[in-house]
């Protein structure tokens, strides 16, 4: 690969006292094994402030220092409230032509490429985490299920904002 890779970490759930959910470390936690990969790069972590604050991308990027990654700079995108607006906003942080490493659950990762791929950014996947052990299968269920109708509507929804030039 010849230009540095840039890892776009969506969010998760914060906790009321401000730590990051199981899901959120999860996923902080491949995306950093994942940079090791590479000498240089960078870190966008996406995602606003929650039920609780504070940001979901401040709570990743300092997750991101803790972990002892490459010392890439992390440009944080703290409006997104959810997949489709950090798909927005991150498309306007990048350089035209870059292409990203998607760095979320499992579940999540197909209707995050797919977005990015619909707004015209190229985007590889990064190896998601594996699912929690402690989740109950109905829990992991509910997940994944709940995508089934989440691909088409926000993809009818990239394709309407291209459409009026809004993406």
């Amino acid at each position: 690969m010849n230009q540095p890779p840039t890892i776009v970490i969506f969010g998760a759930a914060v906790r009321p006292d401000g730590q990051p959910s199981a899901t959120l470390r999860r996923r902080v936690t491949a995306a950093a094994r994942f940079a090791h990969r590479f000498p240089t790069g960078q870190f966008i972590p996406t995602g606003g402030i929650g039920r609780f604050g504070p940001s979901e991308a401040s709570v990743m990027a300092d997750l991101l220092r803790r972990s002892g990654p490459p010392a890439w700079p992390i440009r944080l995108e703290e409006t997104a409230t959810d997949t489709l607006s950090s798909i927005r906003a991150v498309r306007r942080m990048l350089t035209p032509g870059k292409t990203v490493y998607a760095a979320t659950s499992g579940y999540h990762l197909p209707r995050c490429l797919l977005l990015f791929w619909l707004a015209g950014i190229a985007a590889r996947p990064c190896p998601p985490p594996p699912d929690s052990a402690a989740a109950h299968w109905r829990r992991r269920w509910f997940w994944r299920l709940r995508e089934v109708p989440a691909i088409p509507y926000d993809a009818v929804l990239v394709l309407w904002l291209r459409l009026l030039g809004r993406l």
